[in-house]
């Protein structure tokens, strides 16, 4: 693990909340992306090395939605970037963590993401991120 590569902060209105990160940190996102195959829009907050993903359900059955539903908009996941996404998978698992796609998928940003499951990271969803980029390099 790298650092701290994003928070993702779920929200039930992405322009609302845009509006408000915006007077919080004093300056705009700078980037908007959605996610249709998890259902979600992003917007993206630079915050010195880190970022701040704010992430708003397209889909009343995205996770993001069930999340909201069940414990309202707030923390939702902490994201680590990585070098080696799949030796990353492979070591979490052999350390006991449970995955949740042990194959990464597209995630926002340029990045291939997987999931630790909360109940082996004291209630945290984990993410695990890889710029896109930088698998060519690390498959060489």
């Amino acid at each position: 693990m790298n650092k701290i590569e994003h928070i993702g902060i779920a929200v039930k209105d992405l322009k609302a909340a845009n509006e408000i990160y915006t007077k919080l940190l004093g300056y705009e996102y700078y980037k908007t992306e959605g996610v249709p195959t998890e259902g979600v829009m992003t917007s993206f907050f630079k915050c010195g090395e880190s970022k701040i993903e704010l992430l708003e359900a397209t889909d009343k059955n995205s996770p993001i939605a069930k999340f909201i539903t069940k414990k309202g908009e707030g923390v939702h996941h902490i994201a680590f970037a990585v070098d080696d996404i799949i030796s990353e998978i492979k070591r979490l698992k052999n350390e006991g963590f449970i995955v949740l796609n042990e194959t990464p998928k597209k995630g926002a940003d340029n990045k291939l993401v997987a999931f630790l499951h909360p109940k082996s990271s004291n209630g945290v969803l984990v993410e695990l991120c890889q710029e896109i980029n930088n698998v060519e390099k690390s498959l060489q």
